[in-house]
């Protein structure tokens, strides 16, 4: 368990660089965005397979390809789309309002699954959880900076909002389950796998895109070099540490834990981007942010304890 805490703390800390890059990128699309970075992560893939991809092929089932697609779609595509979507239309502290509470989202999807302790003993951690998510954010979305976007720019920014909460707490549910259920994948192999297949749909999305009418994919006419230069570094850097290592050490977290305690972990990705924030803005957190920050933590700790206390029961069952 600590080992799969240590993993899941990992892939929050590389996953928390994501929500600055619509906002540092307005003048590119949420769809060129989304596609730049799992092309990117699909060819990086491809080459770090190469040599054992036959004997990885050899072992995948049409039922496999098939899970690789949807997860590539909702974990992935979707999911960036409309993250990137919501960040530039709403604001990242909104955005980051809803998508902290993918963790309760997954608890949920979570709880009868093997592992998984009874909700009645994760309330306290939830509504701490829930607390710290609500203490970030209500400061932010009062101020006259939040005020001062149109509100039918807002409303649509919170349903992408909502639509990339669904979409990534369905896809880390089917992903966890997966791999517990399987010897056949590591959480390295699944997830160069899952890489290319993603960066295969991001290259047939472009190709189909491309020459349609319209804006999904043209930057904004005063985008210099200096900004295309930052898109492809972005984007590469997105690929290699988001996308591959971040997805390896979830994977690796999501096989040692149960869902209830590995959906908690997703926290730690709002406080690295709090923390990521805070470095951007050249700032120390308020009074109101360092108490968010203790309970996030807290209700991550306590969660913990809660799952340790039920194996510690059944190794030692004369207790």
């Amino acid at each position: 368990m600590r080992l799969g805490i240590l993993f899941g703390v990992l892939s929050g800390a590389v996953w928390g660089g994501v929500f600055l890059v619509p906002a540092l990128l307005p003048q590119f699309p949420p769809l060129l965005l989304s596609c730049a970075r799992y092309v990117m992560y699909g060819l990086f893939a491809l080459v770090l397979a190469w040599p054992w991809l036959p004997r990885m092929l050899r072992k995948l089932t049409r039922a496999d390809v098939v899970l690789l697609v949807k997860l590539a779609l909702t974990g992935n595509l979707v999911y960036y789309v409309l993250l990137a979507t919501a960040v530039q239309t709403a604001g990242v502290a909104p955005v980051s309002l809803i998508i902290g509470a993918t963790p309760v989202a997954i608890t949920l999807l979570g709880r009868h699954d093997a592992g998984a302790v009874p909700l009645r003993r994760l309330a306290w951690p939830l509504v701490m959880v829930l607390t710290g998510v609500a203490l970030i954010n209500i400061d932010m979305l009062l101020s006259p900076h939040a005020q001062q976007r149109p509100l039918g720019e807002r409303l649509i920014g919170m349903l992408c909002a909502l639509g990339a909460l669904a979409s990534w707490a369905w896809y880390a549910a089917q992903n966890a389950r997966f791999l517990k259920s399987q010897t056949r994948f590591d959480g390295n192999q699944w997830s160069v796998l899952w890489g290319i297949v993603t960066g295969l749909m991001g290259g047939l999305i472009w190709l189909l895109v491309l020459p349609l009418p319209g804006e999904l994919f043209t930057p904004a006419a005063d985008t210099t070099q200096a900004d295309w230069t930052l898109f492809w570094v972005t984007s590469l850097v997105l690929a290699v540490v988001c996308s591959w290592f971040g997805n390896w050490m979830w994977n690796a977290a999501s096989q040692r834990l149960p869902m209830t305690l590995g959906g908690q972990m997703l926290v730690f990705e709002t406080l690295f981007a709090l923390l990521y924030g805070f470095a951007w803005a050249a700032r120390w957190p308020s009074v109101l942010e360092l108490a968010a920050i203790a309970l996030l933590v807290g209700g991550v700790v306590l969660a913990a304890r809660r799952h340790a206390l039920p194996a510690q029961a059944t190794a030692n069952p004369a207790h």
